[in-house]
């Protein structure tokens, strides 16, 4: 069997790469004997990080002077149409396609012919090709563009499987006009990764807090001061640094993708003096983040998957997201009066909850673990699933 997979992989966010690492430790011990092809911006990476054959997702930019001319008068589409014959060429060969979780139907910071379009031309170029089209365990919505939208909706149409990784997800989909009365609602595949073994119980360390920050600076590209938006952003997470350091505590910083660096030297920087408490080290895994995490014992996060990572070791979480996906993850692990915004929270509602969060820790702590088995279980019945559907073998148990 020749299966592909799709998604925005090797480009720096650990949260879709891990999603991609949770469906290859599937699809090895499954069928192993399967021809895996990973179709991703950066194949180079995946090729070192994964040990998986890889093809870019677009193709190379016209070297002649004349093709370079004729995608400019022609609004790229000489470019456009030899990107689509190319993944025609691939998925042609292929007898199923994946998209394995990641917020794949979303236009975050993207423009129609960005990646709406990708997903669009190589959903069309596997439906062509005779190739059956799945995407599991997938965050849909916002989709705000028009021409976003229709690209996505299309994309979506042409699939044989489809689940989500939440429920509101799924009502997204529906709104829009997708017929999801045969999809499913599961969870993130991340929460199938292994976590690492706690730090021992008799650690004598103070409080640690775990603090996920992110180089955000709103949703859209256009129409909105995102320097202004990051600021804003960076200066409140600085005092909650700062708050928690006063109180006594250590931090670890969180990022989800290489492009938060950035963001943590910032905030390290205004909190200057007090940096020798605050460990910030290199992480590009989620392997590597939960291994922070489990060197804390409380967590405030910005992005989705820094707070899977938290959720899967058992850590009561504070979330500040910039879309309701983060809200639904801790509503299900009995967290749901730990959500804000991430654009209007509030420093000192933040340093209110937190000192709750540490009284009742133990007891949020069971209502984490309690949700977090529930979502094994979700992936594991989405497995025997997927066996049956996609990959023609029979159920298990």
């Amino acid at each position: 069997m020749r299966i592909g997979l799709f998604g925005q992989f090797g480009s720096g966010n650990s949260g879709n790469d891990g999603s991609l690492e949770a469906m290859l430790a599937f699809l090895r011990r499954t069928v192993p004997d399967a021809q895996l092809l990973c179709i991703c911006p950066r194949p180079d990476v995946v090729r070192r990080q994964f040990g998986l054959e890889s093809v870019a997702i677009s193709g190379d930019q016209p070297e002649s002077w004349l093709l370079r001319q004729a995608d400019a008068v022609l609004r790229q589409m000489p470019r456009r149409i030899g990107d689509f014959f190319a993944a025609f060429r691939v998925a042609r060969k292929l007898d199923l396609i994946i998209i394995p979780g990641t917020g794949i139907l979303d236009d975050f910071c993207e423009s129609p012919f960005g990646w709406p379009y990708v997903i669009f031309r190589w959903c069309l170029a596997a439906w062509l090709g005779g190739a059956k089209l799945a995407f599991v365990s997938i965050g849909a919505g916002p989709i705000r563009h028009p021409l976003s939208r229709f690209f996505m909706k299309s994309a979506a149409r042409m699939a044989t499987y489809r689940s989500y990784r939440d429920r509101l997800s799924y009502l997204f989909m529906k709104s829009i006009g997708i017929d999801v009365a045969r999809d499913r609602v599961y969870c993130d595949l991340a929460f199938g990764l292994p976590v690492p073994a706690e730090r021992s119980a008799h650690d004598s360390r103070p409080l640690t807090v775990g603090v996920g920050v992110m180089a955000y600076s709103g949703w859209e590209k256009e129409g909105r001061d995102g320097q202004a938006i990051y600021e804003t952003y960076l200066r409140k997470m600085s005092d909650f640094v700062a708050w928690l350091l006063a109180q006594g505590m250590e931090v670890r910083l969180l990022t989800g993708g290489s492009v938060d660096r950035q963001a943590v030297e910032d905030l390290m920087e205004i909190v200057n003096g007090a940096g020798h408490r605050i460990v910030a080290e290199e992480m590009s895994s989620l392997h590597e983040v939960m291994q922070q995490v489990v060197q804390t014992d409380l967590v405030l996060a910005t992005r989705y998957h820094n707070v899977i990572c938290a959720l899967s070791t058992g850590r009561p979480t504070i979330s500040l997201g910039y879309a309701e996906k983060n809200d639904e993850l801790l509503m299900r692990t009995g967290l749901a009066d730990f959500c804000h915004h991430v654009e209007t929270f509030d420093t000192e509602v933040l340093k209110k909850q937190f000192l709750s969060m540490m009284e009742r820790r133990e007891e949020l702590e069971r209502e984490v673990r309690r949700g977090v088995e529930i979502f094994r279980a979700q992936l594991a019945e989405q497995e025997n699933l997927l066996r049956a559907k996609l990959l023609g073998l029979h159920r298990k148990g």
